[in-house]
């Protein structure tokens, strides 16, 4: 179980947008890893057209700068997923001092999660898949990504990753549209196609 203190000592700032220099607060966890600046930066560049109006899902949540940034950008709805309680407080401390009224959190394993809500009529247009690096959560959550309907048609889907090239775990319908490396994080963002049956 990850260690924390009770005060956060931790921070990012929300780069553009109505939150822009807002700054975020996180607890120290073991496995919490925001997103650089310099790659949020770099993904919102991509995004940007397809963020205002969109529902979005941040899976594994952490310190949630992605979701975020995206609510700061305009996006509807952003709901984050993120099973320590430390981190989700965190995220609700931040909805409540940004006013995102926005932002939904829930306290949840992301595969607890994507079981029990993969049938609901909702479907997001943008999913950030950041989960902590190591092992084979990533291969798994795409996997069950793809097999749940909650993205749309056409959503997008955005990965980021340690070193290994993101390809080798895609399904063949998630096309790449933009990918890069940072030093040793692999990121990209993808578009699912849903072939109509």
């Amino acid at each position: 179980m990850p260690q924390s203190t009770n005060q956060t000592d931790n921070s990012v700032r929300i780069i553009a947008g109505e939150y822009r220099s807002r700054k975020l607060e996180f607890p120290s966890l073991e496995g919490l890893r925001p997103t650089a600046d310099r790659i949020r930066e770099t993904l919102f560049n991509w995004l940007q057209g397809s963020i205002a109006g969109e529902t979005c899902l941040d899976l594994f949540a952490g310190s949630g700068a992605l979701g975020f940034e995206a609510l700061s950008r305009g996006a509807s709805q952003v709901d984050f997923i993120e099973q320590n309680t430390s981190a989700v407080n965190s995220i609700r401390a931040n909805i409540k001092r940004l006013d995102a009224k926005q932002g939904n959190v829930y306290c949840s394993d992301a595969f607890a999660w994507l079981d029990r809500y993969a049938q609901d009529s909702k479907q997001y247009g943008l999913v950030f898949l950041d989960p902590p690096f190591g092992g084979e959560m990533l291969a798994r959550a795409i996997v069950k990504l793809d097999s749940v309907n909650l993205l749309r048609d056409g959503g997008l889907v955005y990965i980021e990753k340690e070193k290994q090239s993101i390809g080798d775990d895609l399904p063949s319908n998630w096309v790449e549209v933009k990918s890069k490396k940072a030093g040793s994080v692999q990121f990209g963002l993808y578009n699912i196609l849903r072939s109509s049956e």
